[in-house]
């Protein structure tokens, strides 16, 4: 049985009061009480993704995401959904790069529920050969569906040309050799290694009673085994010293670029900086979006849209600074439009990346932005489950306070600060290019 646990009042986060608990196996859990809110959101994020695998062992995090759906002893297979869906509930998880997290939305008299099913499975989740073997096609599936678009493997090209040695380097989904050759030993092992208490962080927000739900969480996930292996990445990536590129083929209609430079962490002080940039150039930001992931979408205000879209030598340009726990990668994908040379594209953008360090945005541009931002965080908190989602994300990459620091920071960034951010970040020896040309239909 674990130790007492302990209880502390964070600030405030997009206007939602949030209380954090500690529980002695390790468990943290915030509490984000929402009186008016019809329902209730469960997340539990655990701080486990592809970073900690390792060759032979890729997409083991994506495959126990998956076996955590198959059953556990409370919980036999299928009876998760069932019991979800069959209050109007909703239940749903993902894999990233820095961690895997599983959600269940649930009418707000049911919010007892999800918490018992989590607490269920994350120590003792089905993973016997059957099952395992079983789930392989389904994750296979998975990995060739992605494999049918040019842009997934271009993307996957584009992170295993930037990193040498950093387990960034290949996808989420992982390699198809690795996926096939994986056993039920070895996959129950990284479970037992990585989950656990110890590496999770237990989200509730919506409208519920805060010291009932306390309680339970105390009794029930105190429970849990100590569990949860330092999920640290040591392996530190070279700094690169000269630009790599490779050309690909396949199935398509037109040609696209994809490109990217060496980013900050999200801890790092030009991380806020490059945010900026980010929806300078692309018109969005993954950290601060009204959606949970943000969005590869055309935005016509952006400097990416106005120089290539609108001057008709893209059917679509975009950046990204996707945050992370190590540094990660700027990127920006175009695709031409029709009848426009691949490398005519790539001057334009080229010559757009230069006159944006050498000038940087203008004030106007940098205010603008920045109300963008204010804005998108202030819907971000809107209804339960974008709330939880919000908490989660933000304390699992960084600990409490990373998305107020990240703010003020951005509020107060002039913009030559943002053009020398712009030199820095756009440095043509640490640039990595994947030009993707069609072939055929």
């Amino acid at each position: 049985m674990a130790g007492p646990s302990s209880t502390s009042v964070q600030a405030h986060n997009g206007g939602v009061h949030v209380e954090q608990l500690r529980l002695g196996n390790g468990l943290t859990a915030l509490l984000a009480p929402m009186p008016g809110a019809p329902t209730a959101s469960v997340w539990v994020w655990y701080r486990v993704g592809s970073k900690n695998e390792w060759p032979g062992m890729t997409g083991a995090s994506h495959w126990v995401e998956h076996m955590l759906f198959n059953g556990s002893p409370k919980y036999p297979k299928g009876a998760m959904d069932r019991a979800i869906m069959g209050v109007g509930g909703y239940l749903n998880a993902f894999t990233d790069v820095d961690f895997t997290a599983y959600l269940s939305t649930v009418p707000a008299s049911y919010v007892t529920l999800p918490l018992d099913i989590e607490a269920d499975r994350m120590s003792r989740a089905t993973m016997n050969q059957s099952e395992v073997h079983r789930e392989r096609k389904v994750v296979l599936s998975e990995r060739e569906g992605a494999e049918n678009w040019p842009e997934f493997r271009a993307e996957e090209e584009l992170w295993a040309l930037a990193y040498r040695r950093h387990p960034y380097r290949w996808d989420p989904l992982g390699y198809p050799e690795d996926i096939r050759a994986l056993d039920a030993p070895r996959l129950a092992e990284y479970y037992r290694r990585f989950y656990g208490p110890r590496n999770a962080l237990l989200v509730v927000s919506g409208r519920f009673d805060r010291v009932a739900i306390a309680r339970f969480i105390r009794s029930r996930f105190s429970r849990v085994p100590a569990t949860g292996e330092d999920p640290t990445v040591r392996e530190v990536e070279p700094v690169q010293t000269g630009a790599r590129q490779t050309d690909m083929t396949g199935p398509g209609t037109t040609p696209f670029l994809a490109t990217g430079w060496a980013g900050p962490s999200v801890t790092e002080p030009t991380a806020a900086h490059a945010m900026l940039l980010d929806v300078l150039l692309g018109g969005e930001t993954r950290l601060f979006s009204t959606s949970s992931w943000g969005s590869r979408g055309d935005h016509p205000s952006s400097r990416l849209y106005r120089r290539l879209v609108a001057t008709g030598l893209a059917v679509r340009a975009s950046s990204a600074f996707g945050p992370r726990v190590h540094p990660g990668l700027f990127t920006i994908h175009a695709q031409c439009a029709a009848g426009v040379p691949l490398g005519k594209l790539e001057a334009a953008l080229d010559r757009e990346l230069e006159r944006f360090a050498h000038d940087g945005p203008t004030r106007l541009e940098l205010d603008e932005v920045r109300e963008k931002i204010e804005q998108s965080t202030r819907l971000a908190y809107e209804g339960a489950t974008r709330a939880a989602f919000r908490l989660g994300y933000f304390h699992t990459l960084a600990g409490a306070g990373l998305e107020d620091r990240l703010l003020r920071q951005v509020r107060r960034i002039r913009p030559e600060a943002v053009r020398e951010a712009a030199r820095a970040i756009f440095h043509p020896a640490r640039r990595v290019t994947v030009r993707y040309t069609p072939q055929g239909s």
